[in-house]
């Protein structure tokens, strides 16, 4: 089977949702008074110079990271989507990933593999980095995130088949927990072709592996 493949992001560029991020003051006040709460349970003292501003920053910062509850990934799809008579598959490696375990909300961290064989339809390319960032930007499970990018794909286009590969590291078990600083989790989720056909399987296997 042919492939077309696409490097992220080396051969692709992502633009960013916004020019300028809208903060609400509400939300950064109430989250705010909390962190400054939190400042003081742990001891430190929320009035002193380096972290006058720390309750503002650590508000705005968690506004900036969960944005993606007021993003809609299928709508994202849905504005490029294009007829095409393609049935190869198309694979964007290497999307960066970023997210906050929720759990503890620490950082998970790494890369995502996303594929799918066209059925007459296709999406511009840059569509899937930004779907994986609309899921990422939302307290997550490493498991859920993959198999939401998946199954946005595949109610959108309805290819004969998408494969979501997701490697990352937690924080929660580097920083605390179990400590181990070199551990990795992979996870995986497939529709159609790629389940069906062991041969196709593969095909993403290498690709992704850079064989």
């Amino acid at each position: 089977m042919l492939s077309t493949e696409v490097n992220s992001p080396s051969e692709l560029t992502v633009p960013a949702y916004r020019n300028e991020h809208v903060y609400d003051p509400k939300v950064t006040e109430d989250i705010g008074t909390r962190v400054r709460d939190i400042l003081e349970g742990i001891g430190e003292d929320p009035n002193r110079e380096g972290l006058l501003k720390t309750p503002e920053r650590v508000a705005k910062a968690y506004q900036f990271l969960t944005q993606g509850y007021a993003q809609d990934p299928e709508a994202i799809l849905k504005k490029a989507v294009f007829h095409e008579d393609y049935s190869e598959m198309i694979l964007v490696k290497d999307i960066e990933v970023y997210s906050l375990c929720e759990h503890h909300m620490l950082p998970f961290f790494g890369k995502a593999h996303v594929a799918y064989i066209p059925d007459g339809k296709i999406v511009g390319l840059s569509k899937l980095p930004r779907v994986v960032d609309v899921f990422a930007r939302r307290l997550q499970v490493q498991e859920r995130l993959t198999i939401q990018v998946r199954d946005a794909i595949q109610r959108v286009l309805n290819p004969q088949g998408v494969a979501v590969v997701i490697e990352a590291n937690h924080m929660c078990m580097v920083m605390r927990g179990v400590q181990k600083q070199h551990s990795s989790t992979t996870t995986s989720a497939m529709s159609g072709l790629f389940l069906d056909s062991a041969n196709t399987r593969a095909e993403f296997m290498r690709l992704i592996n850079g064989h």
